[in-house]
This record gives structure tokens, C-alpha cells and sequence, in this order.
């Protein structure tokens, strides 16, 4: 096996431990995190039914950014229903074994590296041209934005233009990667240039903006119930300072 494929192949399971274990912790962070008041977004939902309706708004049709900029949405919720269609489309190469003919069947969804780069492109120009997003722009969102127009550019030459690499070595590779019995990697610069940058993506995962794919479950504006006027707010962090400090009085009262 070629040393760059062992490079690739070491890569791709740190890069994964990293993600792994990452993002682990940040959900168990973000579990135990105090949440003292409740302070839901209005107009917020009385009751958990609403509070899961607001979520599906917010998760697939992005209802807030909608209200906020139509500009801004469009961009975003093209680019995020581009990936979601070319993930599952990618599945093909990661199925161990025979492959789901559905898998085979959903083949035009590699159409969406279109939209997929329009999205992007409008929210790189977002960050470019409108001052006051400019202003709050930190280095990393460019690089992460560019580094995924770079990932679909790179992926609609391999699959658009006159690049392919060995598909029947990219499905070994790939297939290799999930059933740990590896295969040398395509030898072509442009996929070695396409798969780079998403690995490096894996590994930055759990400390980049990235993260709010699972931290939006945790958000208090959005998981909350607005019953603040019928029942008192009381969080497990402060539920348990409650007892430990009534605990501590029930023995200074034994000893006196």
C-alpha cells in the first residue's frame, strides 16, 4: 500500500476520534449546562407539542432566518438541503456490501453540488459585502465556507467533467474505511484534493460553528416551554443547591 494511502487512512480514523469524542463532550456540556430562567423566544408555544413544532419549523424550513432576511435563508437553506441530498447520495460509497438499490436510485441527487455552491456563495458574499456581518466575521468563517465551495468545486469536476477518478477504488477505499479492511486509495490529485478538506472538516467539528447542528436541540429559546406564569422555572442545578443547602440546615439544627 502506497504511503499516501496509509497518510489517508490514518487521517480519516483520528480525524473521526477526534469528531467522535469532540462532540461527546460538548452534548454532555451542553447537557449539564444550568439553564436558571426560562427565557423561550416569543412568540413561544405553551405547551411541548408546540415546542416540537417550532423545532421541525426551525430544522427544516428555517422559520426564524426566513423572518430575519429572505436573502439570507435562501442562501442558507439552498446550501443545507444540498448537503443533506449529496450525503445520502455519497452513502453508496460507504455501504459495506451489496448497496440498497435505492441508494442507486437516487443517483440525480448529485445535481444538488448546484444549489450546493450557490448557497455558499451567497453566504461567503454575505460575509464579504454586508458591513455589519463583516464586522462579526471571524477568519475561520471564511476558511470554513471557502473550504466547502473548494469540497463541492473540486466533487462537481470529478463528476461533471473529465476527472473521474477509478470509481471501483473509491468504493474499496471508502468501503474500506467503515469495514477496517483497507484498499489502496485512487492515486488522482483531484480526489485526494476533494476527500482532504472534508477530513480536515471531521477533525475541526466539535470546536467550530460547525457544532450547531446539535446544538440547536439544547438552545433555552427553543426547547422551552413559555409557562413561566403557571409553573416556577426551577433548573436541576439549582433543584440540587436547594436540597444540598436545606440538607445543611437540618444539621446545623441536629448539632445545636
Amino acid at each position: 500500500m502506497s504511503p499516501i494511502s496509509i497518510f489517508f487512512i490514518i487521517f480519516f480514523y483520528i480525524a473521526s476520534l477526534i469528531f467522535i469524542l469532540g462532540v461527546s463532550y460538548k452534548l454532555v456540556q451542553y447537557w449539564n449546562t444550568p439553564v436558571p430562567l426560562k427565557i423561550p423566544i416569543a412568540p413561544s408555544s405553551l405547551d411541548k407539542k408546540g415546542v416540537f413544532l417550532r423545532f421541525f419549523r426551525e430544522i427544516f424550513l428555517f422559520s426564524s432566518l426566513f423572518k430575519a432576511s429572505k436573502w439570507t435563508w435562501l442562501f442558507g437553506w439552498t446550501f443545507h438541503l444540498a448537503l443533506v441530498l449529496l450525503f445520502f447520495r455519497h452513502l453508496v460509497y460507504f455501504w459495506p456490501g451489496d448497496v440498497p438499490l435505492i441508494l442507486y436510485k437516487i443517483e440525480p441527487f448529485k445535481y444538488a453540488a448546484y444549489p450546493l455552491v450557490f448557497g455558499l456563495t451567497g453566504l461567503l458574499g454575505r460575509r464579504i459585502f454586508v458591513d455589519r456581518i463583516r464586522y462579526i466575521s471571524s477568519p475561520s468563517d471564511y476558511l470554513m465556507l471557502l473550504a466547502l465551495i473548494f469540497i463541492a468545486l473540486t466533487g462537481m469536476f470529478m463528476t461533471f467533467g473529465h476527472n473521474h477518478p477509478n470509481l471501483l477504488m473509491v468504493k474499496n477505499f471508502t468501503e474500506g474505511l467503515i469495514t477496517f479492511q483497507w484498499s489502496e486509495l485512487p492515486g488522482e490529485i483531484i480526489f485526494l484534493a476533494h476527500i482532504f478538506p472534508v477530513f480536515c472538516l471531521i477533525a475541526i467539528f466539535p470546536i467550530s460553528k460547525l457544532l450547531h447542528a446539535p446544538g440547536i436541540f439544547f438552545s433555552p429559546t427553543l426547547n422551552q416551554v413559555d409557562n413561566a406564569r403557571k409553573r416556577r422555572h426551577i433548573s436541576d442545578w439549582a433543584s440540587k443547591k436547594d436540597n444540598d443547602l436545606k440538607i445543611e440546615l437540618e444539621n446545623n439544627k441536629k448539632d445545636d
